[in-house]
């Protein structure tokens, strides 16, 4: 199934929204909440899958569904439908603050691997997945990295990421990251977890006990501020009234009043 053609504009510069333009009777697919804003003409519809062929029938939409929920994604996905004349405009935004990453997805070998969260929205047509790493290392310490994403299709789909996007160029070489900053990579790119050094590295490092390893050739896209990160610097900080918080002496203090 080939994807709908859609046109695009992604609007401000740090915390985005995406801008999909749609012809009559195109159709966007998007994560359930994710909608902004929405002109007069398009109707929508929450559906089980991702309206690709492939999900077609009752008892493939239901196992879709079961790998979804498994991974903790919403069961259904939204479908936004110009039924009215003319172009209309339907906006979609990301649920924390960062940016949006348009993929024109003929360009990447019709297939992206992402964080299971990365997904925003896409042309009608294509296909998103959950991939289970098979590799039981992957699975019992990759963190975010463990449930990972799969998009394809020939079509425009759009991913987010927390603060700062970095796309690297891998030619074989290998790198490694945190696995909340790992946003998805193309086909050719190989993905593992490893130990972050010695056992007062992973203790003491600050940098997490295990790294995500990326090697082959291909594109990989970083995020330089998971909301995981985020989430735990705000609820290790909720508590400490002011007392140089975040700091040892601000942690002493709460225990201070705590007596």
């Amino acid at each position: 199934m080939r994807c709908h053609e859609i046109d695009y504009e992604i609007i401000g510069s740090e915390i985005q929204l995406i801008e999909v333009e749609l012809d009559p009777d195109e159709t966007v697919v998007a994560e359930a909440g994710a909608m902004t804003y929405m002109e007069e003409g398009i109707n929508f519809e929450t559906r089980m899958g991702d309206g690709s062929e492939t999900n077609d029938g009752f008892m493939g939409k239901l196992f879709q569904a079961g790998k979804r929920i498994i991974s903790g994604e919403s069961l259904f996905t939204t479908h936004f439908t110009n039924q009215g004349q003319g172009k209309k405009r339907v906006a979609f935004s990301a649920p924390y603050p960062g940016n949006i990453v348009p993929l024109n997805m003929a360009e990447y070998g019709e297939k992206i691997t992402c964080q299971k969260d990365a997904f925003l929205c896409a042309a009608l047509g294509t296909k998103i997945d959950i991939a289970f790493n098979k590799k039981i290392g992957t699975g019992f310490f990759g963190g975010e990295g463990f449930i990972l994403q799969t998009i394809e299709g020939d079509g425009m789909a759009f991913i987010q990421a927390g603060g700062t996007i970095v796309k690297k160029e891998l030619n074989g070489e290998r790198l490694r990251v945190d696995t909340g900053c790992l946003v998805g990579f193309t086909n050719g790119i190989n993905y593992d977890i490893q130990k972050a050094g010695n056992l007062k590295s992973m203790l003491f490092g600050g940098e997490g006990l295990f790294l995500a390893t990326l090697q082959g050739t291909g594109t990989v896209w970083l995020q330089s501020l998971p909301f995981s990160r985020m989430a735990d610097r705000i609820v290790a900080n909720s508590g400490s009234g002011g007392k140089g918080e975040g700091s040892i002496l601000g942690g002493i203090g709460d225990l201070l009043d705590g007596d």
